[in-house]
């Protein structure tokens, strides 16, 4: 199992069943049999020696290329025509703060948020994650997400400039959670019980700039989630600096979807963006590769 700082993730889909186990290592050793016997066939005594002195160095370079081989083969092609070049990156005046901050201006916007387990803040991060974030849990502030989302749009609404192109269209018919992103806001909260802030690791955009919304969904890693409006709604209150310049990567919540008509046809994402006016909230196609967009991620690890 892959470790990364001391710290192990933890598989949203959980872990290879004991026959997926058998069959890998099946096909491994047949492949492993084969590559050994085309290459013998082409050795000399010296050329033979000459591997055989290498020791250690040479078991190191088989190990290293078939695990690169294998997670090579663990990435999706699929809407991989969906990326586009882009060189948006964070707002210079962009900073994470210190988790207690971050909770201290969570609990000012919703006082009555209660427990955190802040010291995870202070942990190394997951591959792939920028940095520790507080994100409430959406059950903390209302009955159902899209409730939730209402009320955090509103109070986004009343500390910036904010133009909301979907109002009205926030419904369940309208905006869902993606699976995964459910499954994995779970085990957060089971991991964290009796906490309505949750320390979650996570990236703003980057990992996911240029790509589609879809295919930025083909390119999580194991443990990794789209994170969706609600938690980036959070996460802008408060960090304003993140979405404050036209410049800027913007964002769009690959841990939703969204219907245009009402119809259950998921085929937008929910996004915002940034210009002159402020800050705007739509949606657009999932399909549609954009350099202006990144997609922000989470990552999900073993608790010790």
């Amino acid at each position: 199992m892959a470790v990364n700082n001391g710290v192990t993730p933890l598989y949203i889909s959980g872990n290879m069943t004991e026959l997926q186990y058998v069959q890998l290592r099946e096909f491994l050793d047949e492949a492993f049999g084969a590559a050994y016997r085309t290459a013998v066939a082409r050795l000399d005594r010296d050329c033979a020696q000459l591997v055989l002195d290498l020791g250690q160095q040479f078991r190191d370079e088989i190990a290293n290329t078939v695990s690169e081989v294998i997670h090579r083969h663990t990435l999706s092609d699929k809407y991989k025509g969906e990326e586009a070049c882009s060189n948006r990156v964070y707002p210079p005046t962009y900073r994470v703060l210190p988790i207690e901050l971050q909770v201290k201006e969570l609990k000012k916007l919703f006082p009555n948020l209660c427990g955190c387990m802040e010291k995870l803040g202070h942990k190394p991060l997951p591959e792939g994650a920028e940095d520790w974030f507080a994100i409430p849990r959406w059950q903390a502030l209302a009955p159902t997400y899209n409730q939730a989302v209402e009320i955090v749009l509103g109070i986004l609404a009343t500390r910036r400039r904010f133009s909301n192109r979907i109002i009205g269209r926030l419904g369940p018919t309208y905006l869902r959670q993606s699976a995964r992103s459910i499954l994995a806001e779970k085990i957060l909260a089971e991991q964290q019980p009796g906490n309505d802030i949750l320390v979650v690791a996570a990236q703003a955009g980057m990992r996911h700039r240029g790509r589609s919304a879809r295919r930025a969904r083909e390119c999580l890693l194991s443990n990794e989630f789209g994170l969706g409006v609600f938690a980036l709604v959070c996460l802008l209150l408060v960090h304003p600096e993140r979405l404050s310049s036209g410049e800027t990567l913007m964002i769009d919540c690959g841990g939703d979807k969204y219907s245009l008509q009402g119809d259950s046809t998921w085929d937008r994402v929910p996004l915002f963006d940034y210009d002159l006016s402020g800050t705007e909230f739509s949606v657009f196609y999932d399909d549609q590769a954009r350099n202006l967009w990144g997609t922000p991620t989470a990552f999900l690890f073993e608790m010790p």
